[in-house]
């Protein structure tokens, strides 16, 4: 069959029309099922939050302090026992005044008294996690990240070995009981190496989610998925934390509240069908037939008596020379093309996640009520991807991904010119930074999904998760500097930002276009003419001058 003859996915099932009740099913419940993921992520903002305390005195027996402690306000209490949160006055042997050296202190040898004004616990307050361990909070953030990694990682090759279908549901039950299992932790190490898990599964539910839908869906309908449903799914689950967490004020219960969703979503298995593209790619054709007419039914719409024929399927699926054929990650660097989009991805990827957690979790450091402040950085995230769905198909893909990179780092740098004094003025800047780079967030997912081919789709955007949890792993560290020196996570987060804005310009444009399948259908970056032949090259510069690999433009 000649090339002039092959049909593509969209065009073989366009019959289906954009919106019917299949597609409207589909989108809404693999849309809810992102909520989970949307507060998941983010739910350390309030169990692994540092109350205020201060040193225990040795007499007391409870961790809320003495009797006298307790009718005296907080603050006072503290200010009474030492200078800081981390030593105290030596008492006299009556334990009732300061030893007469004023100055002589020691260490909190009896532990520390936790304020309860914003929470009953939380893992800090329950294992001393304050002073010489405070290392092990964004210690334990970092290792959900580090599972995030690893399921970014393997859950690519799963998907596309096992299918989607398989590995979304499998991922959204061990999010759920791993959440269950950790309200049980006795221990820090036991929530850390539980966090892991959890961290594991909610990315690895959200990519598959991400590529089951969009796989279903025309291009109009895939855009909408992502942006409306998908990215709205998980901006409703991030908005949904606060509300929960100002009821529920004790770290154990919250985590119960967050996981006990995810077993609703087990009966759906019966409604949502394995990607049909993905059957073909597997060489299945009476299965992605079966998924076919089924929403068709759904839509009740008439389909063709024969949907896929043979030649024009496994040509369109398949490379012609083998029945079938397994790729692996090696195949992300196979091709010049497909080699430079993973590199670039990787990079931008990994500065997006970095700056978008990093400020997400800063929502207990930002002034003012840590409830408020974790609403308004969810209800931002929602109203962008409305705003992004709206420009998505008014400009070129590299230039928006550009324009809201390069505004987020601007607001983030100048940050540095605001004085001291105006802590209002910086976590203005800090939310309208938030909104550029929110848009980026939920826009890569879109970019990036019509940038990889179908055989290797979930493993090139499983490559690229798991580079944005080297970022997400990297963040807490860098707020947790933010002890030393306030200004300096905004300016690490607003340099990569403007970095990854430049990087962008380089992705080829994909609007109006349709999704590739095969790795030769996988589009080019931008074009530099070298000696009269058109070159796929990373350029460079060096005193003003462009080179590609070697030779001058």
């Amino acid at each position: 069959m000649s090339n002039g003859n092959i049909r593509d996915f969209d065009e073989i099932t366009s019959f289906l029309g954009d919106y019917g009740l299949f597609q409207i099913l589909v989108m809404v419940l693999l849309s809810v099922s992102t909520m989970p993921a949307g507060y998941m992520g983010v739910i350390v903002v309030f169990v692994s939050d540092t109350p205020e305390h201060y040193c225990r005195s040795p007499n007391s027996s409870s961790r809320n302090g003495t009797e006298w402690e307790q009718e005296n306000g907080f603050h006072d209490r503290g200010s009474w026992m030492g200078p800081g949160s981390c030593s105290r006055y030596k008492l006299n042997e009556n334990w009732t005044e300061k030893a007469a050296g004023f100055n002589d202190t020691e260490q909190c040898l009896d532990g520390w008294v936790f304020s309860t004004d914003k929470y009953t616990t939380t893992i800090v307050s329950e294992w001393d996690l304050v002073c010489d361990n405070a290392w092990k909070v964004p210690f334990s953030t970092s290792f959900f990240f580090v599972g995030a990694l690893i399921g970014s990682f393997i859950s690519g090759h799963l998907s596309d070995r096992f299918g989607r279908k398989p590995v979304f549901f499998f991922t959204m039950i061990l999010q759920t009981v791993t959440a269950l299992i950790q309200v049980t932790s006795v221990s820090w190490v036991m929530f850390t190496i539980l966090n892991c898990l959890r961290g594991l599964g909610q990315i690895s539910n959200f990519i598959a989610s991400l590529v089951l839908g969009s796989e279903m869906l025309s291009k109009s309908a895939r855009v909408t998925y992502i942006l409306l449903g998908h990215s709205l799914g998980f901006g409703f689950g991030y908005a949904l934390l606060p509300l929960f967490a100002y009821f529920i004020r004790g770290w154990r219960m919250l985590l119960v509240a967050a996981a006990l969703p995810g077993f609703l979503f087990i009966p759906t298995w019966c409604l949502i069908p394995e990607s049909p593209r993905w059957l073909l790619q597997k060489g299945r054709v009476e299965e992605a037939e079966l998924v076919i007419r089924k929403a068709a039914q759904w839509n009740r719409v008439p389909a063709p008596e024969v949907i896929f024929r043979a030649g024009d399927c496994l040509e369109l699926m398949q490379n012609k020379d083998e029945e079938e054929q397994t790729y692996t990650y090696m195949d992300l660097m196979r091709t010049h093309n497909i080699r430079n989009i993973t590199i670039l991805g990787v990079f931008i990827w990994i500065s997006v996640a970095m700056v978008y957690y990093g400020l997400s979790l800063n929502s207990s450091n930002l002034h003012g009520n840590i409830y408020l402040n974790c609403f308004i950085s969810a209800a931002i995230d929602i109203v962008v991807y409305v705003a992004t769905w709206l420009l998505i198909d008014r400009a070129p893909r590299p230039t928006l991904l550009f324009t809201t990179l390069m505004f987020c780092g601007i607001m983030l740098l100048v940050i540095k010119l605001v004085p001291e004094d105006m802590p209002i003025m910086v976590q203005v800047l800090a939310l309208v930074g938030k909104t550029g780079v929110s848009a980026a967030y939920c826009f890569i997912y879109v970019f990036f999904t019509e940038l990889m081919p179908t055989v290797v789709r979930n493993m090139g955007l499983g490559i690229c998760a798991t580079a944005a949890r080297i970022g997400a792993i990297i963040c807490p560290y860098l707020l947790y500097m933010g002890l030393y020196s306030k200004i300096l996570p905004y300016i690490i987060f607003g340099t990569a930002s403007i970095m990854a804005a430049a990087v962008s310009m380089l992705l080829p444009d994909t609007r109006n276009s349709k999704l590739p399948d095969l790795l030769i259908q996988t589009k080019h970056i931008r074009r530099y003419a070298v000696d009269g032949r058109t070159e796929f090259r990373f350029p460079f510069y060096f005193n003003g001058v462009m080179f590609v690999d070697g030779s001058t433009l």
